[in-house]
């Protein structure tokens, strides 16, 4: 088993991966090779690794507990075809602060780390450091590397409490920085082909693109509802190059084996103008 994940070694999505991997993986050498997580540098090379076989699945975060939906990570599902998400996990987001030792937070000039923890860091950045440059980076850990790699010790990064690769003269953080100390990211395992999906699930991960006319999206709810299935979120997200319709994701409590599933699925392809399955899963 080879899982892709947003990389370095250290991200957030490695974290993920190696979660996915001790439920994936099998112990067996198969080909001369052994199950490993892969590293990519985005989440695009992730989804692409998976699609053309160079891995058997990949690791895309979905959504985050303070600040909702990963929008890439919906167009990138969405846009690729057939992968699906088989298997779901939660992770503990701890955001720390990485410094040179020694250096005032009130000298430092640059913090690096992936947009998210940036914003969701905003107050401790505000109040500690309001002078400092926030510096997008591809990932947690990349932004790591960046801050460690600066030789007058004037940047920083924010990375996860898991990191254990701090140079030599660099220090953490012994409290999470994060605005909101109770954060989560929903994770997904991705895998080509619907012979990946489960024949059962605890939750159905779907998107749908209603008529552009009043009570569309009403009825599209009405009918989760005549079956009796929780939805436990949706997002919209504007459906490209047609201004004024909107795609919609809708994930729910709901087995995919189940009739009503089925006929739910059915009813919704005949009611709307797109509808795509995007997973089924229960937790890892």
């Amino acid at each position: 088993m080879k899982i892709a994940f947003l990389g370095p070694e250290g991200s957030y999505s490695h974290v993920a991966a190696k979660s996915f991997l001790r439920s994936e993986a099998t112990g067996v050498k198969i080909a001369g090779q052994w199950d490993e997580c892969i590293p990519f540098r985005n989440f695009a090379e992730v989804l692409a690794a998976v699609s053309c076989g160079r891995v058997d699945a990949g690791v895309l975060p979905i959504e985050n507990s303070l600040q909702g939906g990963v929008l890439q990570s919906l167009d990138l599902l969405q846009d690729t075809e057939d992968l699906y998400a088989v298997k779901e996990a939660i992770i503990r987001v701890d955001h720390r602060l990485v410094y040179k030792e020694g250096m005032k937070l009130s000298e430092i000039g640059r913090v690096y780390s992936h947009r998210q923890a940036l914003d969701q860091c905003a107050k401790f950045l505000g109040k500690e450091m309001p002078f400092a440059s926030l510096r997008d980076a591809e990932s947690t850990a990349f932004g790591l590397t960046r801050a460690m790699e600066d030789e007058t010790g004037k940047s920083a990064a924010i990375a996860g409490a898991h990191a254990d690769n701090l140079r030599k003269g660099f220090v953490m953080s012994a409290e999470s920085i994060s605005d909101e100390k109770n954060n989560f990211t929903h994770f997904l395992l991705i895998k080509k082909g619907e012979a990946a999906l489960p024949k059962n699930s605890q939750r159905v991960f779907f998107s749908a693109v209603c008529p552009h006319r009043p009570g569309s999206l009403l009825e599209l709810l009405q009918i989760i509802a005549k079956y009796g299935i929780n939805m436990t979120k949706i997002e919209s997200r504007p459906v490209k190059n047609r201004p004024g319709d909107y795609r919609f994701f809708i994930e729910a409590d709901c087995d995919i084996a189940s009739p009503e599933v089925v006929e739910m699925l059915s009813a919704i392809k005949a009611d709307t103008l797109e509808c795509k399955l995007l997973g089924a899963y229960s937790k890892n």
